[in-house]
């Protein structure tokens, strides 16, 4: 066998002949490639425990550098936590106002980490370091994932669909994208009942920020929750039909909002108080689930859930057509007046809800909110967080069926998916498929408790 020697600088390998230099070259490449993947929260804790020459590499391909700069930068798994964080010298972190396990250097570079356990799952929780006496960095928004939104062993999974595109008749060739996700237990027999999500995709991945489909499979496996069918949909986009009225006002909202195309298409959809969006729900894009399979259609077997513009869309849906929703979810719902008066023949705005809820013949509601004291306010739209406290403080003075989540989060999704195994089962409890109707009623727990109050707390 000819050939020269290659020695590999980053490799023991020692090959000979041109053919299987390049192939250990390959090999090299490859496993410097594997050695600078992005991490899990497990993977990090692990390299940390075991002092592994290779942490620091994995700590740079997991994280944004701006995040690791900026002291934001974290992953987790359950209770289990990795923080990670540059530093000219030691910081030290604080979760949840309490201090928190000491940070370790990394040898040569100006990284810093530390493995944490977090016990309270199901919750959300904070962090930030202090450096040289300061505060620095965190978030206010971390959430702590309880066992059922991992998909548990000896759980089947669902299917999910392709990615199904609808063309709108009532939004004028508004073109939407739309899942459908069956899971294991539906048996084409028996009419399985339906949970629509806005902002669908944002639900679909098991090990992303919302991992829905995991709690779904948990929660129907459990038999807390009835075998259902859920439908995620995106917002629509209309720039393939310009000229028609929804084309002109939804461009027109976008020059005077100076917000993108799609985004107006977005808010104008979910933001809008009439019963526009969940005509389309039900004449369209439910029409055709219901042609492919067996779904219930009493309002008793539906809900609906979003966050921001698409809780206030969830909670519109089910006030518009009670007769077909009467479970929601709203995360950080947007009650504010983004859409108020932009349409000349809508006179409410998202800020009216409280009022209509106060003034209006009562529903058949039940009703989850969610929303966080440090949540977003806007000099044109109002305060999400006295917005949300409004709206739990209608819906209790008119004793409906609701709960209200509040707590220190900001305009983030953290909370409500902590929380949304425990929502979902609030939601579905008492669920008897042998029925097709309850009057719902406020529990005598909400019963016993005062109003929500605003205390001050940022002014002399």
């Amino acid at each position: 066998m000819g050939g020269a020697l290659l020695e590999s600088i980053d490799s023991p390998c020692i090959v000979w002949g041109p053919m299987w230099r390049y192939a250990c070259l390959l090999l090299c490449l490859m496993g410097s490639a594997l050695a600078a993947e992005k991490k899990s929260a497990l993977q990090l804790i692990e390299l940390a425990k075991s002092n592994q020459a290779d942490l620091r590499s994995g700590v740079e391909a997991t994280f944004d550098p701006r995040d690791l700069k900026d002291g934001t930068a974290w992953t987790g798994h359950g209770p289990d936590f990795f923080f990670a964080t540059e530093a000219a010298s030691q910081p030290s972190l604080i979760i949840d106002e309490a201090p928190g396990p000491p940070m370790q250097h990394l040898d040569g570079s100006a990284l810093w980490y530390t493995p944490a356990h977090i016990d309270a799952v199901g919750r959300l929780h904070s962090f930030h370091y202090v450096l040289e006496g300061k505060p620095f960095g965190g978030r206010l928004d971390l959430p702590a994932f309880g066992p059922l939104s991992y998909l548990q062993p000896g759980v089947p999974s669902g299917a999910l669909s392709e990615k199904i595109t609808h063309t709108s008749k009532i939004y004028d060739g508004m073109k939407s994208e739309y899942w459908i996700y069956v899971p294991a237990q539906y048996d084409p027999k028996i009419p399985a009942a339906l949970m629509v999500f806005q902002d669908g995709g944002g639900y679909l991945d098991r090990d992303g920020k919302n991992p829905a489909l995991n709690v779904i499979d948990n929660l129907i496996a459990q038999k807390k929750i009835p075998v259902l069918i859920a439908v995620f949909i995106n917002p629509g986009d209309i720039t393939e039909s310009p000229g028609t009225p929804t084309y002109k006002f939804v461009k027109g909202y976008s020059e005077t909002w100076r917000r993108s195309l799609k985004d107006s298409m977005r808010s104008t959809l979910y933001d809008t108080v009439s019963d526009r969006y969940a005509h389309y729900l039900r004449d369209e894009v439910l029409a055709e689930v219901s042609a492919k399979y067996n779904i219930r259609k009493d309002a008793y077997s539906r809900a609906i859930t979003g966050l921001s513009s698409g809780g206030i869309c969830s909670l519109n849906a089910a006030w518009q057509m009670p007769d077909q929703f009467s479970r929601v979810i709203s995360w950080i719902g947007s009650f504010t007046s983004i859409q108020w008066k932009e349409d000349p023949q809508v006179a409410d705005g998202g800020q009216d809800y409280p009022d209509k809820i106060a003034r209006e013949p009562k529903r058949n509601l039940r009703v989850w909110l969610q929303d966080g004291s440090q949540d977003q306010e806007n000099p044109l739209y109002g305060s999400w967080p006295l917005a949300n406290v409004r709206m739990a403080n209608a819906l209790k003075l008119r004793e409906y069926d609701f709960h209200f989540s509040f707590g220190k989060g900001t305009h983030n999704s953290g909370h409500g998916a902590a929380e949304f195994p425990e929502e979902m089962i609030w939601l579905w409890r008492d669920y008897n498929p042998g029925k097709t109707e309850q009057i719902y009623g406020m529990e005598a727990g909400e019963k016993a408790k005062p109003l929500f109050r605003v205390g001050v707390v940022n002014r002399e």
